[in-house]
């Protein structure tokens, strides 16, 4: 039996009280980000993966069902707006197509066929990086894919919960978060999806810094897309150029990005 699979350590839930439901949930949250620290050398790896894909112009996709599948969807669909990237770079693939992110589609995890075929759509080729992600780490439609990927010679990673799991071993860089059983007996969301989120949360991240996407620790390709960006786009060409409020925010208006406003007012 797979360890996310396994009794819970809490007994007796439908007698506790809410003080001591979000107390035990509280104290197995404490340990995922430990479970991720033990892990960060395969999450380096993974990252590296990444990287040197999308330096050659490759793509990033993430596949997974259910949880999984939306964790990589949101991680996916916040790029652009974060870091200014075209849509399409990083892409989010749900078992069950898009209807799956808001309702669950009956037995799509379990086609070992249809993952690949879901990347055919993209036209996923050798430039590109797949990564599994898969609480139980056996998800047939990730691993079919992860499979189909290997023999085509297209890099693939992963992020499971598991240890020693069948996708772990399709994979070139496997990511192994072991997060232990979850409070309600087999709920993954938990645990699993909070770790899978942080593994998540690093990679886009640090391959996006890499790529020069971030210039010190500022976001200055961010889209300009409501008034809190533009107020806080304002600000960061204001840090940088020392230009007044009003003459930062007509520049950032002007050139759509910080990055351009910035580089306008100092050329």
């Amino acid at each position: 039996m797979n360890i996310t699979e396994q009794d819970s350590n809490h007994q007796n839930l439908h007698s506790l009280s809410f003080a001591e439901l979000v107390r035990g949930i509280n104290t197995e949250d404490m340990g995922v980000a430990l479970s991720v620290q033990e892990k960060l050398h395969q999450i380096e790896a993974l990252c590296e993966l990444v990287y040197q894909r999308m330096s050659r112009g490759g793509r990033l996709f993430y596949m997974g069902a259910g949880t999984s599948g939306r964790l990589g969807i949101v991680d996916a669909s916040e790029c652009p707006p974060t870091y200014g990237v075209e849509q399409g770079l990083v892409i989010g693939i749900i078992a069950g197509g898009d209807s799956a992110i808001r309702k669950a589609v009956e037995f799509a995890e379990d086609d070992t066929l249809q993952g690949f075929l879901d990347l055919e759509a993209y036209s996923v080729n050798e430039n590109d990086v797949v990564v599994g992600i898969s609480a139980s780490g056996r998800t047939p439609y990730v691993l079919g894919a992860l499979n189909a990927c290997r023999e085509k010679g297209i890099a693939t990673g992963c992020i499971v919960c598991n240890p020693g799991s069948v996708i772990a071993a399709a994979s070139n860089a496997p990511v192994e978060v072991v997060t232990g059983p979850e409070f309600v007996t087999g709920s993954t969301r938990m645990k699993a999806g909070t770790a899978t989120k942080m593994v998540l949360n690093m990679i886009t991240t640090s391959v996006m810094i890499r790529l020069g996407r971030v210039v010190g620790n500022k976001m200055v390709d961010m889209q300009l897309s409501n008034d809190k960006l533009i107020e806080r786009g304002t600000r960061m060409v204001m840090q940088s150029t020392g230009l007044s409020e009003a003459a930062s925010r007509d520049l950032l208006l002007k050139y759509g990005s910080v990055r351009k406003a910035v580089e306008a007012a100092t050329a």
